[in-house]
């Protein structure tokens, strides 16, 4: 048996894997979210150890037979949260977590003193990623900076309550700015742009490695065997990768949720940063994965429907769905930009337009409209990771927008690849780490790492790519105007 710990935004959420591949339960105790000023979001790490405990031991109580058979426990968490503690171990101030966007400025001085960052690091400075916090925080609050002894993410603060040991893997370090992503190693040189060294980084491992072993006395207050092993873990999108069997080259995701994420594997560093990508490590030794990210994908349905007054989003893109192929060449466009842009354009201030409307403009043609213009910011994306080397003919489908077989089709036709979404409920963080666990254990990756089931496939259409393409192209000058 095998456990998995999600730590994630709301939700710490653990699963137990059996032997066979099945999943035997799961779990999960909700998070807040602190925001104390504008542009600020943070929680308190003491609050994930305690969903934690609490989720496992409702686990525990479902399943009491197998959970105290479990032989290893992974890890999976949201990436780039600062956890600063001083040497005695203590919390100095709340996690500055992934979605902070204070320390803007920060990115800006980190490029210009260190033009090559993006070179080591994989992707340009971002206010998400943990290394700018770090800046900020020397910055605006000197006497906690001077107290930092180790600097923790998220799930591996957690590992730090399991183990008593510093360790993170190569999948989440990535999401720092401190990893020389290529070498798979810390680099001196970004540690020095926020004034730190390697003493106060974790040690580092493979996600499928032992990071570390269970103590006793939590043993003990658990249930579990002393001294079985935790996982190096992963960073949530590795994990989830890992869940759905993405461990090879060329296999890869599409995360059809709040955002949009395209996630796929390469044989090696291949790193895109002018187009706002990132280039990871992946969970498993010798692999690396690029990403693109769009802030708003399945969010900009819903925000139609919302505004249209609809029951739900698949109420809007069912309406979409029985749209003639005449409707939709006449639909106006959208540009799903409205919070932003990360992938291709890294443009924090563009915001999001309908362009042709006409008294021909009825639900149907918005609900549309919106489907197609997300679909077209994730084709940008696709571009800017084809344009670093990636190759892919097969992407999964998950998140929300995985319900929907219009946008399935759609998304086929538009990236021109096949697109399969899956039965499985059991995917995600939690499943990816549970695997993690249990390869740390020696397990083969191959009779770990399957795929789950394919519910159904869509491959592209070619009257459908060629009314897209049209579009697309009038899509793609719409940014260069605003």
């Amino acid at each position: 048996m095998f456990i998995g710990i999600d730590i994630g935004t709301s939700e710490v959420k653990v699963l137990l894997l059996a032997p066979d591949h099945r999943v035997l339960g799961s779990a999960g105790t909700a998070l807040t979210v602190q925001r104390p000023h504008p542009g600020h979001s943070e929680q308190n790490p003491q609050d994930w150890w305690t969903a934690t405990l609490s989720a496992l031991a409702q686990l525990r109580v479902a399943h009491p037979t197998e959970f105290a058979a479990v032989q290893a426990i992974g890890l999976s968490g949201q990436m780039h949260g600062a956890v600063l503690l001083d040497a005695q171990d203590r919390i100095l101030r709340p996690a500055i977590l992934w979605n902070d966007t204070r320390c803007a400025t920060e990115c800006t001085e980190m490029m210009a003193e260190l033009p090559s960052l993006p070179d080591l690091g994989g992707s340009l400075a971002m206010p998400g990623f943990t290394a700018p916090k770090l800046r900020w925080v020397a910055q605006h609050e000197p006497e906690i900076f001077k107290q930092v002894a180790k600097v923790l993410l998220p799930k591996d603060y957690v590992r730090l309550m399991l183990t008593g040991e510093y360790v993170s893997d190569m999948s989440d370090a990535s999401g720092t700015l401190w990893l020389d992503v290529q070498k798979r190693a810390w680099s001196d040189e970004l540690l020095a742009l926020t004034g730190l060294t390697q003493a106060h980084m974790p040690r580092l491992v493979e996600g499928s490695a032992p990071g570390g072993a269970l103590k006793a006395d939590v043993a003990q207050a658990l249930g579990l065997n002393a001294g079985i092993v935790v996982a190096g873990g992963a960073g949530d999108n590795a994990s989830s990768a890992v869940g759905m069997g993405a461990v090879q080259a060329g296999q890869g995701f599409l995360s059809l949720g709040t955002s949009g994420v395209l996630f796929v594997v390469t044989p090696s560093y291949q790193p895109n940063a002018a187009s706002a990508t990132h280039a990871f490590c992946h969970a498993v030794p010798g692999q690396w994965h690029q990403m693109s990210v769009m802030l708003s994908a399945a969010s900009s349905l819903q925000w139609v429907t919302d505004l249209l007054g609809a029951g739900h989003a698949g109420e809007v893109a069912n309406r979409a769905a029985a749209l003639s192929g005449a409707d939709r060449a006449g639909a106006p466009l959208f540009l799903p930009y409205l919070g932003g842009e990360r992938t291709p354009h890294n443009d924090a201030n563009v915001r999001g337009s309908f362009h042709r409307l006409s008294f021909d403009t009825d639900a149907a043609r918005l609900g549309y409209a919106v489907i197609e213009g997300v679909t077209f910011g994730l084709k940008d994306g696709l571009a800017a990771l084809n344009a670093a080397g990636s190759t892919v003919q097969r992407l999964s489908l998950v998140g929300g927008g995985a319900r929907s077989a219009f946008w399935a089709q759609q998304l086929a036709s538009a990236l021109n690849v096949e697109i399969v979404t899956h039965g499985s409920s059991a995917v995600g963080g939690a499943l990816g780490a549970a695997r993690l666990g249990w390869l740390a254990t020696g397990a083969a990756a191959a009779e770990v790492c399957l795929s789950p089931e394919v519910r159904a496939s869509y491959h592209p259409d070619t009257a459908e790519q060629s009314l897209l393409l049209e579009r697309y192209a009038t899509f793609r000058s719409l940014y260069r105007s605003t």
